[in-house]
């Protein structure tokens, strides 16, 4: 029997990286870019915060995405 072994994650700072605010409300057309950036958000440590927001401009959906960095109070 072999033991498998969770990567562990290295500890997330008290503040975000590059003097980024604690919160962020990321918006855009739905495409492949946005998905993107929240999913690097995500990978440097912010946390969801609500749900998504769409809305359609007559041309585009645009959607929104509130992050907030873990331990943050608001």
């Amino acid at each position: 029997m072999t033991a498998t072994t969770t990567p562990t994650s290295p500890a997330l700072a008290s503040t975000p990286p590059d003097g980024l605010p604690a919160y962020r409300l990321l918006t855009g057309p739905d495409d492949a870019s946005f998905c993107r950036r929240v999913s690097d958000a995500l990978a440097l440590g912010y946390r969801l915060y609500g749900s998504p927001a769409a809305a359609f401009n007559g041309q585009n959906v645009i959607v929104a995405q509130a992050i907030v960095w873990p331990g943050t109070v608001v």
